[in-house]
């Protein structure tokens, strides 16, 4: 039998967080393991849990939602984290990025979206709804039109082929668009993203991707 994708529901709205437990139960790859109602509960049971996604609401009792997200990959690093919110606020998207999520969908989206980001987030991807994936380029357009800001001593740990995969990043390429335009195979790009991930002490493309637009090392305004 194929393991299923466990997943913890933070939101501290009863109903809402009940209409996406049936939801995803429904799916046979699924399996909601818990549920909290409030970002403190919900560090607490992802520790416990150690669930392989975490939807999390942004604006719940207690601890922020920038919080939260810390205190989760720091107590269960093998978990993903996504946002799901009502929020299109870009400071809270690049906030909650930044602080390790994997993706931030809008608890506009349709249902079928919501199930294949799940699936995609518990893979590794990053997931995004398209309003925020807009927004999150108007900062990768600025900051390739701004004058680049002092680069961290962490980017001078990277090899000029991780340099250039971290260029892809920030443009929002996925691994097989990368693996396309630099003539790589797929598996060749994992290998490549995985130690830019160790040499920069991040846990996710997604923070590894802002902190290239925030380091001025983005080359382009456009995807590959």
């Amino acid at each position: 039998m194929e393991r299923k994708i466990r997943v913890l529901l933070v939101d501290d709205h009863t109903l809402f967080r009940s209409g996406i437990k049936v939801l995803l139960q429904r799916q046979p790859d699924f399996e909601v393991v818990g549920e909290a109602g409030d970002g403190l509960e919900g560090v607490k049971r992802a520790k416990s849990l150690q669930p392989d996604v975490v939807l999390l609401d942004l604006h719940m009792p207690g601890i922020s939602g920038r919080e939260a997200v810390q205190l989760i990959v720091e107590e269960a690093p093998a978990s993903r984290v996504v946002m799901l919110t009502v929020s299109e606020d870009a400071d809270d998207l690049l906030d909650t990025l930044r602080a390790g999520a994997q993706g931030y969908l809008l608890k506009n989206i349709d249902a079928d979206f919501l199930i294949d980001a799940v699936r995609r987030a518990a893979d590794g991807e990053a997931v995004m709804s398209a309003q925020m994936t807009a927004k999150l380029m108007q900062n990768v357009r600025g900051a390739a039109k701004a004058p680049a800001a002092p680069v961290a001593a962490d980017h001078d740990k990277l090899s000029p082929r991780e340099r250039e995969i971290l260029t892809f990043l920030a443009k929002g390429a996925s691994n097989k668009e990368i693996a396309r335009s630099l003539d790589l195979a797929e598996s060749t790009v994992k290998i490549h993203l995985q130690g830019i991930l160790k040499k920069l002490g991040m846990t996710s493309r997604v923070q590894a991707a802002v902190y290239a637009v925030e380091h001025g090392l983005v080359k382009g305004s456009d995807p590959p």
